[in-house]
């Protein structure tokens, strides 16, 4: 008889997990929100979108393109829910971040197999199939359980989401339609050109502006993929030009020129009612996020409906602890996945998260977990956090350094390569192991 496998957090990691694990028996998924909430999430819902509403590039010779081909193959939830609520956004999937994780929410809940229980775990079961899938803002109780279980400190950097502004408030005559270089629709961004001027007005009150203070025994560990605005204001006068503000492949249809810099809105509900700031991650202070974020002549009516937050972000030395199914070495049975395994992203949050429901399905029928090859973009990110330097160890997105080198070609012919090797080597895989993909029945 299967044993019913326990699902904690119901994140993008836990609810994947959940689906994938439900594929061969019961499942209890655990998730603490909405009577216990963290700093960063807004709702009860599962798969609660915090920091920006983009799944990133889909053509499959960029990581995420080629990450997400590979979860299409193993009959990913997230996936599923998120071509269902897609908005416009160039070569990029982006959706409603509401209607996404009510969707999730609703697909998790209906399943039959799935029992959705609304408590905090604030301890590590010491028995049992389990998948440990609570995030970056794990609770202090059971991060206290799992630093028991790790038998060290966790390591930490601090993360941030960008602001929300509606888009009626947006001075649409400040702005102009398209993506860098054409790609995509070109109704996708809105475009928030700035001067020299301007700039270096924004700039300034940038640099100058009060930040929410951090707590003075924690030591500020940024992670590069999401640094804070401000901070890379701080780097240099023209970082942010050569940032998320590059003007390069743009041009102002009034002027016909490339501007000095762009601030870029995209859509964030398929209303397009609410627009996020790209690439505006931040810390500042509420007040000073209304001051210095207006001195952008697009937005100078805007009005901010979510402001952009920092938190600290949990990660374990998943090296020390992990194997590249994401089970613990010292411990069968109990898995790891999410952002907690020190995989940075969305998708590769989602990813690790179907790894480990399925080996949690597998160990609970008997049989072996999977160890996806090191040619794929799903297994080269468990090889990662399972086998790199522990004494170095950093949070790691999808990217074409984790794949073994093809030599000779060119950059996008050896992209090309690594995309074919990967995807037949996943199929091959995934048949030797007789492996059927749960159906992603979404409820209408």
């Amino acid at each position: 008889m299967t044993t019913e496998i326990l699902v904690i957090g119901g994140g993008l990691a836990g609810a994947e997990a959940a689906w994938q694990a439900a594929a061969g028996g019961p499942v209890t998924l655990s998730e603490m929100r909405p009577a216990t909430m963290t700093p960063a999430h807004h709702s009860g819902d599962l798969a609660e979108l915090v920091c920006s509403n983009s799944l990133r590039a889909e053509d499959p010779d960029t990581p995420a393109g080629l990450l997400k081909a590979e979860m299409k193959a193993m009959g990913s939830l997230v996936l599923a829910c998120a071509e269902r609520v897609r908005l416009p956004a160039g070569k990029a999937l982006a959706v409603d971040r509401e209607a996404f994780a009510t969707l999730v929410t609703r697909a998790v809940t209906a399943h039959p197999r799935i029992r959705l229980v609304r408590e905090e775990v604030r301890e590590l079961p010491e028995e049992g199939v389990t998948v440990v899938a609570t995030g970056p803002l794990t609770s202090p109780s059971l991060a206290g359980s799992l630093a028991g279980f790790a038998g060290e400190a966790h390591l930490y950097f601090y993360d941030a989401a960008s602001p929300i502004v509606t888009g009626e408030s947006i001075d649409r005559e400040r702005t102009f339609r398209g993506s860098r270089y054409g790609r995509g629709g070109e109704e996708d961004y809105l475009n928030c050109p700035l001067d020299q001027d301007e700039y270096e007005v924004f700039w300034r009150a940038l640099v100058g502006a009060e930040q929410y203070p951090r707590k003075e025994f924690e030591e500020t560990v940024f992670f590069e993929g999401c640094l804070p605005v401000e901070e890379q204001a701080r780097r240099g006068r023209d970082t942010l030009r050569f940032g998320p503000l590059r003007p390069v492949g743009l041009r102002d249809p009034v002027t016909g020129r490339e501007p000095y810099a762009v601030v870029q809105l995209r859509q964030d509900n398929l209303a397009a009612t609410l627009y996020g700031l790209v690439g505006f991650q931040t810390n500042l202070r509420s007040g000073e996020q209304e001051r210095v974020f207006r001195l952008i002549p697009a937005l100078r009516e805007a009005r901010l409906v979510r402001y952009g937050v920092m938190h600290r972000n949990t990660y374990l030395n998943s090296p020390r602890l992990l194997k590249p199914s994401l089970e613990a070495r010292k411990r069968p049975g109990l898995f790891f996945a999410g952002q907690l395994t020190g995989v940075e992203g969305y998708l590769e949050s989602a990813a690790t998260g179907m790894v480990a429901g399925i080996n949690a399905r597998r160990r609970a029928a008997g049989t072996d977990p999977l160890i996806l090859p090191g040619q794929t973009m799903a297994g080269s990110l468990c090889h990662y956090v399972a086998g790199a330097d522990p004494s170095r160890f950093q949070p790691m997105n999808a990217n074409f350094g984790l794949l073994p080198t093809l030599a000779g070609h060119s950059r996008q012919r050896r992209r090309e390569r690594m995309v074919t090797r990967s995807l037949e080597a996943l199929g091959e895989y995934l048949l030797s192991r007789n492996f059927q993909p749960p159906s992603p029945c979404l409820p209408s």
